[in-house]
């Protein structure tokens, strides 16, 4: 999704709640300016704290929101294993929040790079998951 196809969603959510931006703004915390400019596509796609706090505050679905934003993809949806819990998710969705400049030697990565990064991050984030809910063995068994 485009930054301006992500502000006329944004403006829609927020007109069919009946807020307006000075409302939004007051309950989200982020000025009425930056949502303006969200809206109108000149700020670009915000980073996911700021799409928390809008989610929040427009009583929307964040990780929807997060999807429509384009920092969650189909293909990230899909490698979310079936056995992860709501606070699996939730830990995992905070790792992604996260967000500040990501830098290699000095030099800020492009979205491709970063995109591959979090696409590796994302595995190893699941499968850390994963071997931490294996049972561990009793005791009993345990070698001394």
């Amino acid at each position: 999704m485009s930054e301006t196809q992500f502000g006329m969603y944004l403006k829609k959510a927020r007109e069919q709640k009946g807020m307006s931006v000075n409302h939004l703004a007051a309950a989200s915390g982020i000025s009425n300016a930056q949502i303006s400019r969200i809206e109108n596509g000149v700020r670009g796609i915000p980073k996911p704290e700021t799409i928390r706090r809008l989610a929040e505050a427009l009583g929307e679905d964040y990780g929807g929101m997060m999807e429509k934003a384009g920092h969650i993809s189909e293909e990230h949806k899909q490698q979310i294993p079936e056995w992860a819990t709501h606070k699996d998710k939730r830990d995992f969705k905070k790792m992604l929040e996260e967000d500040g400049e990501v830098m290699f030697d000095g030099i800020p990565l492009d979205k491709s790079d970063k995109q591959r990064i979090m696409d590796v991050l994302t595995g190893f984030f699941w499968e850390a998951k994963a071997m931490n809910k294996r049972k561990k063995p009793p005791a009993s068994e345990k070698k001394e």
